[in-house]
């Protein structure tokens, strides 16, 4: 029987530092809009949900009349067709969710035990998941401080003749500075897989991700950016890569007789359902983007000058989405550290997260990293949080948020 891996943070000595507290209970609270004869209502305000408002509803059912609910249908072709374009690449490879597709990404690439694949320690888990379901060995490097990227002056370092991939991380919507990695990829034959699932729509130069490296992976979970409730994308302009990935998320079927196989498939297929839904939410990217960013600049704006409270930074060449509006705590100018401030909120009706805890410091990958540090990434899981960044957050919701804020500190 699968057991758990366990992890006391006696064992993890210093690292246990960094540890977040446990998600303090966010309480239901009488709030008053500030609008002229406005009623106090009884609310919480989530740190994320999705936006259903444009053709959602007709297109699911246009598919449930049609009959077509599985893994056909014109929607996933449409979807495929629509995402790809809007990433600026040829091809889309709809499936089941962000995970799999990094994980069908990087099986194009047949990456055999020994491989090594070079990843930032600050992440979701889901990406060194992918790398190690492909039997391939985490590099991890860790991040540089101002924009909480991919440090890529550590990369080349970390390069081996056994490395076989970079996958940079757009980490909360921001994008990686893609165009020195690119070169270093280049000089050492190398493949680029961008994990893009918190960055639909961001943009590197002018030039959105998704299309920047050789291919990518969205996910299309129900607190991206646009959703399909689950679902993920692989983007990419290489056609043999596609027609690879395309095979394999269908059981690696073949094209010259049915139940004929030649490659170990997946069944990571999405369904014409949530392809009918993911078709609507692309429709309205690009106001959903906007959104993100005007919630962005009012955070700014209404943070700006209070005492131990860092906001993220945009850099000169990128188009930051904010998928989330992290914030960073400094516990001596604040006064107080960044649980603290979670609980302030919370007992003020705000939902709100930590910072990825990275994956050195995860009890399953603890053995295969023991000894790693990577000083940048604990700072920013020691003291980082988002707020609330939904589309549909209004200014109101992110002045009621600020407030709290500013009203904590000591």
């Amino acid at each position: 029987m699968l057991q758990p891996a366990e992890l006391s943070l006696e064992e993890m000595g210093e690292l246990a530092e960094i540890i977040p507290a446990a998600d303090p209970e966010v309480k239901l609270t009488y709030r008053a809009i500030p609008e002229f004869g406005a009623a106090p209502r009884r609310s919480i305000i989530p740190v994320c949900e999705p936006t259903l408002g444009g053709n959602e509803m007709k297109y699911v059912q246009q598919a449930i009349e049609t009959n077509w609910i599985s893994s056909a249908g014109r929607f996933i072709r449409d979807f495929e067709a629509r995402f790809a374009e809007v990433c600026g690449v040829k091809y889309g490879i709809a499936c089941a969710n962000g995970t799999v597709a990094m994980h069908l990404a990087m099986a194009t690439l047949g990456l055999e035990p020994g491989d090594e694949v070079i990843i930032p320690t600050f992440t979701m888990i889901a990406t060194v998941n992918a790398v190690t379901y492909c039997g391939a060995k985490p590099v991890l490097v860790d991040m540089e401080p101002e924009y909480w990227q991919m440090d890529l002056n550590q990369v080349e370092d970390k390069i081996t003749p056994r490395t076989k991939a970079i996958v940079p991380v757009h980490i909360y919507g921001h994008p990686t500075d893609m165009d020195p990695l690119m070169a270093l990829a280049e000089k050492h034959g190398l493949t680029v897989i961008e994990d893009a699932a918190e960055a639909h729509g961001a943009e590197y130069k002018g030039r959105r991700t998704g299309g920047l490296g050789h291919a990518a992976g969205f996910s299309f979970y129900g607190n991206k950016i646009i959703t399909t409730g689950e679902g993920g994308m692989v983007t990419t302009n290489d056609r043999e890569l596609a027609r690879l990935a395309w095979n394999l998320r269908d059981h690696a079927f073949s094209h010259e007789r049915h139940f004929w196989h030649k490659f170990v498939g997946f069944n990571y297929r999405m369904t014409n359902l949530q392809a009918a839904v993911g078709l609507a939410q692309v429709e309205q990217l690009d106001g959903f983007v906007a959104a993100r960013r005007r919630n962005a600049l009012e955070y700014n704006c209404r943070l700006h000058g209070v005492p131990g409270i860092r906001t993220p930074a945009e850099a000169p060449w990128a188009k930051n989405v904010y998928w989330m509006y992290g914030i960073l705590v400094d516990e001596k100018e604040y006064g107080m550290n960044r649980d603290a401030l979670r609980r302030v909120l919370a007992d003020h009706g705000v939902e709100t997260r930590t910072f990825f805890i990275p994956m050195h410091a995860q009890p399953i990958y603890w053995k295969q990293f023991y000894g790693e540090r990577y000083p940048v990434a604990e700072d920013l899981c020691k003291r980082g949080f988002y707020l609330p960044s939904a589309s549909s957050l209004t200014i109101e919701e992110i002045e009621y948020v600020t407030d709290v804020i500013r009203r904590a500190a000591r």
